[in-house]
């Protein structure tokens, strides 16, 4: 996938600790040069950093957008990310976007980082790491960096492929645990996902009795690009009041056959919203394709569009949550 960056809104729960112009504490808790050596637990693996990272090499949105909320601009040298991003005016972390630079506009290469004299790398499976053309965690090992994996993206063992080791939020509130705990940003990490849990929960609490039935489009004619049960939109949907009609499907983001959305007749379905098609040519696509006209979101035009920045792992989620939750309790006053 191709990646987005939308504006929105400031997380009204976090505005706190969310680069809005509020007063925050410094990222470090403490004196991090001085720090020793740090063992996170990352996609199951114990890994040890034999320093504080202080020129970071971030991958995609949501990953870069996790730096930013933590206040870690000043401990990094670049990200990467294409430039369909949208307008960057009401973003959040606006100030971290212009104090950091930006080294490419598509997906991160060894070039970019050593260019940039990284000593981290934090990306992901398919946010960056792939094997085919050779960017992996091994291969940046080879050349003495080290690398810190999206915890969304973890492989989990199923297939080659397979990604998703635990529930969605968990993999954010871990990231955010594990990255406060490398760069002594420990206080501020515990103060963002207190606020996040917070909203959710309010959010929750308003959740329809009856819960709508929710397909997650994110591109694709032939075949649908959709979230299993680990990828960010299983528990955004589910805690906004809905239920992922994919929820049976044991992996992140993938590809499944129209048949299944038609068997499993969603109420609403939401558009991931990046790139070069745009979310109201995909709207067109889904209200005009003839094996969907009986399926109750098309029949009644039931379609709810989030940016891509918020359906990955990212510091947005809970906002995403906030506002798809409103969006499905008017549903169900329709009912």
């Amino acid at each position: 996938m191709r990646k987005l960056l939308a504006a929105a809104l400031c997380l009204a729960a976090t505005a706190a600790v969310s680069g809005c112009g509020a007063t925050v504490e410094s990222a470090g808790d403490g004196d991090a040069k001085s720090a020793k050596a740090v063992t996170l637990t990352n996609c199951g693996k114990k890994v040890t950093y034999d320093k504080v990272p202080e020129r970071v090499v971030t991958n995609d949105v949501g990953i870069t957008e996790l730096m930013f909320a933590l206040g870690l601009e000043d401990r990094m040298a670049g990200f990467a990310m294409p430039d369909d991003k949208g307008d960057l005016t009401g973003v959040p972390w606006k100030d971290g976007y212009d104090k950091v630079k930006w080294l490419s506009k598509d997906q991160l290469t060894k070039e970019n980082v050593l260019d940039a004299k990284g000593d981290l790398v934090f990306a992901g499976w398919n946010y960056g790491f792939r094997d085919d053309n050779g960017f992996t965690p091994d291969t940046l090992k080879k050349l003495g960096i080290p690398s810190y994996i999206l915890t969304e993206s973890c492989r989990n063992g199923r297939t080659k492929t397979s990604r998703g080791i635990m529930p969605p939020l968990d993999a954010l509130y871990t990231d955010l645990t594990n990255l406060g705990k490398l760069f002594g940003a420990e206080k501020r990490a515990a103060t963002l996902i207190a606020g996040f849990k917070k909203q959710i929960a309010a959010v929750h609490a308003e959740a329809p009795a009856q819960k709508p039935k929710v397909f997650l489009y994110d591109s694709g004619q032939d075949q649908p690009f959709t979230s299993g049960r680990y990828a960010a939109p299983e528990q955004i949907i589910t805690e906004a009041g809905g239920v992922n009609v994919m929820h049976d499907v044991d992996d992140s983001w993938t590809t499944v056959g129209w048949e299944s959305v038609v068997e499993r007749d969603p109420d609403v379905i939401v558009i991931c919203n990046y790139g070069d098609v745009s979310a109201e040519q995909k709207k067109k696509f889904l209200l005009s394709y003839a094996p969907l006209r009986n399926v109750s979101a098309v029949k009644h035009k039931r379609i709810f569009v989030l940016d891509y920045v918020d359906l990955v792992e990212s510091p947005r989620n809970p906002s995403a949550i906030a506002r798809l939750g409103a969006y499905l309790r008017t549903v169900a006053g329709q009912e």
